[in-house]
């Protein structure tokens, strides 16, 4: 595995299939905030993060944009499918052999990113400070790192240990 990619610097540009096979390509969202959440359709913690995501970028309209990155390699395309459309998830990529993870060295579902809309990388980890003792947050990285990013600003912290359940990868 590559090391993680660095803030402040440009993203690597990836290209993937969605769950429908319609390819997406990550430079085509210039001008847009992106948040690259590595996604698992079996993982509690990556459940929870996407009830409490959906709603932060409802009220964004097209100035931010979700990709939820299905890598674990365990998880088949009808799982996938059925889960997302549970979740309400209107689009889901897949890195079936987890190359888009490596690129960016995502270790657990969530383990969020967000670009600015220059492609910069401004913020990498946790979706929030909820933890397995602690069961309610009391910081909400994700939703601060966005708001900093649209006002222009950086994230602060700009970096978290992101905590859920490990991506799952097969030689």
């Amino acid at each position: 595995m590559e090391d993680s990619v660095q803030n402040d610097q440009p993203a690597p540009d990836f290209t993937l299939s969605d769950l429908n096979g319609r390819v997406h390509t990550l430079s085509d969202l210039r001008g847009q905030i992106v948040i690259l959440n590595f996604w698992s359709a079996e993982c509690p913690w990556a459940q929870r993060a996407d009830e409490a995501l959906l709603p932060l970028i409802e009220d964004r309209g097209d100035e931010v944009v979700l990709l939820p990155i299905a890598a674990n390699a365990n998880e088949a395309p009808p799982l996938l499918n059925e889960v997302a459309a549970e979740r309400g998830l209107p689009l889901v990529l897949h890195d079936k052999y987890q190359h888009v993870a490596d690129l960016y060295g995502a270790q657990a579902t969530p383990h969020i990113f967000v670009l600015d809309k220059n492609g910069i990388l401004r913020y990498q980890g946790a979706f929030n400070d909820v933890t397995f003792r602690q069961k309610t947050p009391t910081q909400q990285y994700l939703q601060d790192a966005v708001e900093a990013v649209l006002a222009g600003e950086r994230p602060d912290p700009a970096q978290t240990p992101p905590y859920g359940c490990a991506i799952v990868r097969y030689d």
